[in-house]
């Protein structure tokens, strides 16, 4: 890797020199933005076409009406994004991207214009966001507590039911036992009663036949 100063004419006449050849079947790289832009940084991005036999990238960073800039070239990498770095707050930029192969370099992509927020700005853009997490954070906290008290509860309704079907089914198989020993007994009871009841009938009518009987008397005559 290697990053460094240097005025504009020298690196114009380093780009014709015979170590940097101009690849005329490479492309330039398309699509170049600029994202996550705060008051000393930012991001460049940019896409190749497909089937391009890229090995590196080169990067042009510029001040606005500046003719000092920065030279920035990377190889043996498939990166797509370079960091921008030591900007000045409030200071508008100009960039540029190249794509190295083994031949040389593409042709410079369009430039791409850019200006860097004041400190105020990027401060209040930073504690905006912080607002939004921590309003998002109790939100998100409050929803997973109360999903979670919702499953408790669910299943501890379902441990309910089961509970009451087991005890159900089981009282429902006992009452047919219930039922055939209350007969059993039933029976059981009544039986000495009626042969009770019937060997005393018996008894006493046996007592009254006698009772009832004449007495015989033998007279003996002398």
């Amino acid at each position: 890797m290697r990053r460094v100063f240097m005025p504009t004419p020298l690196l114009l006449l380093s780009c014709f020199g015979a170590s940097w050849v101009l690849a005329d079947s490479l492309a330039a790289p398309v699509n170049v933005s600029i994202r996550d832009l705060k008051s000393s940084s930012a991001v460049v991005t940019w896409d190749t076409p497909d089937g391009e036999p890229v090995i590196g990238f080169a990067i042009t960073q510029q001040k606005k009406d500046v003719r000092m800039l920065r030279f920035i070239q990377e190889v043996n990498t498939t990166t797509r994004s370079c960091a921008l770095w030591d900007l000045e707050a409030d200071t508008d930029y100009i960039v540029h991207v190249q794509s190295i192969s083994i031949s040389g370099a593409s042709p410079v992509s369009e430039a791409v214009h850019f200006k860097t927020p004041t400190e105020v700005e990027t401060q209040a853009s930073k504690n905006k966001d912080e607002v939004t997490m921590e309003e998002v954070g109790p939100n998100a906290q409050l929803r997973a507590g109360e999903f979670i008290i919702i499953v408790v509860v669910l299943i501890m309704w379902a441990g309910v039911i089961a509970l009451f079907c087991r005890q159900y089914d089981i009282i429902k198989d006992n009452e047919p036992n219930n039922n055939k020993d209350k007969a059993k007994n039933s029976s059981e009871c009544s039986t000495p009663e009626h042969t009770s009841g019937g060997l005393l009938r018996s008894k006493t009518s046996n007592i009254n036949n006698n009772n009832n009987r004449t007495p015989s008397v033998n007279i003996i005559k002398v």
